[in-house]
């Protein structure tokens, strides 16, 4: 992903020091009409801003939206299908520092709800601001919530920049850091879910995916990405494969690639070109809702 200065583990992080707020944002640009394998649409999704569905309502397939554009409200660093919230982060780091201020501020995502009604997954995203934008720190926290029992679980990753709210001093919580999970899609059944682990740098315009598949019958998380990530300036993740459900979807290539590679990828990591025939796909429905319920304290 990065290209030089961070060696955690197997991982080489690597940042080259550009402006964020005006390269990434560039960059999402040119990548927004590039990407071209969003995910297959199977079935019309319903207006986010409606209640939580019962049982019986949730469809069982959802299509995510196109490439972000760059003018739409939550415009993604990598033009991705699932936007983190980069506009959020950007003008809430104006609005507070603009007096020389800081703090936190805190930011909820929408809500993925499991094809059988029974689980939503959503995140909490947190934006330290400093007056420096390269001195500020974005990080989150992941929940499933039983909709019947109200009990939250915790999901993590275990990329290099992941977050572990049970850790301290860890990389991910360095200064111009920015580490965000979001929930991208249940499987058919609702036993795994899979998201999004964004990672890359206030102070620099690299920036990749990480996929994590959590396992709702043992509460563990698998975190994967493209083998030969690193021939690549980014990965970013899609969906399920079509072909094989077990498997995600990636696109992988320098910012601004005309054409970009999809890659199928297992759970050990082992990664294939993905066949033609093969689509990314999501399931389950995304909704908005306020905060309801416990909330946990990190």
């Amino acid at each position: 992903m990065f290209k030089n200065s961070l060696d955690i583990g197997q991982y080489v992080i690597k940042p080259r020091q550009l402006a964020v707020a005006t390269v990434l944002l560039v960059a999402s640009a040119l990548v927004a009409g590039n990407l071209s394998a969003s995910p297959k649409k199977v079935a019309q999704a319903k207006p986010a801003t409606q209640e939580v569905p019962n049982q019986k309502t949730v469809p069982g397939v959802r299509t995510a939206p196109a490439a972000i554009e760059p003018s739409q409200e939550q415009a993604d660093p990598l033009g991705s299908p699932y936007p983190v919230p980069w506009e959020w982060v950007m003008s809430t780091h104006e609005q507070v520092s603009a007096s020389k201020g800081s703090g936190i501020r805190f930011y909820r995502t929408p809500s993925v709800i499991s094809p059988d009604g029974k689980y939503a997954a959503y995140s909490r995203v947190q934006l330290q601001v400093k007056p420096e934008l390269y001195k500020s720190h974005v990080s989150s926290v992941m929940f499933v919530e039983n909709l019947q029992t109200k009990e939250l679980q915790v999901v993590t990753a275990s990329s290099p920049l992941a977050n572990n709210p049970n850790k301290a001093k860890e990389p991910g919580d360095m200064p111009g850091i920015v580490t965000i999970l979001i929930p991208v899609s249940w499987s058919p059944t609702g036993d795994r879910l899979l998201a999004r682990q964004f990672e890359g740098s206030l102070s620099a315009s690299d920036a990749s995916d990480y996929a994590v598949v959590w396992e709702r019958n043992t509460g563990r998380s698998n975190t994967v990405i493209p083998s030969n990530a690193a021939e690549y300036g980014s990965a970013i993740l899609l969906g399920w494969s079509k072909v094989n459900p077990q498997n995600v979807i990636f696109q992988a290539g320098e910012l601004g690639d005309e054409k970009r590679q999809l890659w199928a990828v297992n759970m050990g990591g082992k990664t294939v070109a993905a066949k033609q025939e093969d689509q990314p796909i999501v399931f389950g429905q995304t909704v908005k809702q306020a905060w309801a319920g416990p909330q946990a304290s990190w």
